[in-house]
């Protein structure tokens, strides 16, 4: 069972795919909140969850004040959960893409303040590290947006494209955590 660990919607439940998904556990969404929480205000800001699955990070994004979330998947069952989620949960700010991340990250439109991207492990860095730049490139970014991927514990921190500075990484036993901030400055 996924559900939301705090905020308005708090321990509301949350759909999940059959397969092809790892729902970050509430453990590592409670920490991850926690930290993000002393480095951005999430009122009223726009997130992206990047290889979405059940939305948990967006709407646990969206249950502590952001105003507007968009998912993006590009599994159709997992992108039809999300729907369902999206229809079950009170929060009016949200956009289902069904598409992959490369493709999404690459095209433009309004900036998001906090991205999240969880993709399997199985995806590998040079996909990772191209959706990040996609998102720098076309510009998708908030002057001080903060980036979070979640990759498994073995693998190597991401490859931050310019303008991004590394914040942070943190284990919690075979998930690891990254956090990249834009620079201000650039």
């Amino acid at each position: 069972m996924t559900r939301i660990v705090a905020g308005t919607a708090g321990g509301r439940r949350l759909k999940v795919p059959p397969k092809g998904t790892r729902p970050t556990s509430e453990r590592v969404r409670e920490a991850l909140f926690s930290s993000l929480e002393s480095v951005l205000d999430l009122d009223g800001a726009r997130v992206l969850d990047l290889y979405a699955g059940s939305g948990a990070l967006g709407f646990e994004a969206l249950s502590r004040g952001a105003a507007h979330a968009t998912f993006v998947e590009s599994d159709r069952r997992a992108a039809e959960v999300l729907k369902s989620n999206a229809r079950d949960l009170p929060f009016p700010g949200v956009l289902v893409v069904n598409r992959s991340a490369e493709a999404y990250a690459a095209t433009e439109g309004e900036p998001f303040d906090v991205v999240f991207a969880d993709p399997p492990y199985a995806v590998g860095d040079d996909e990772i590290a191209g959706v990040l730049a996609g998102l720098v490139g076309a510009a998708r970014l908030t002057a001080d947006a903060v980036l979070i991927v979640e990759r498994a514990s073995r693998s190597a921190e991401p490859v931050w494209p310019e303008g991004v500075e590394p914040l942070r990484a943190k284990r919690y036993g075979d998930t690891a955590v990254y956090w990249g901030q834009v620079r201000s400055d650039g």
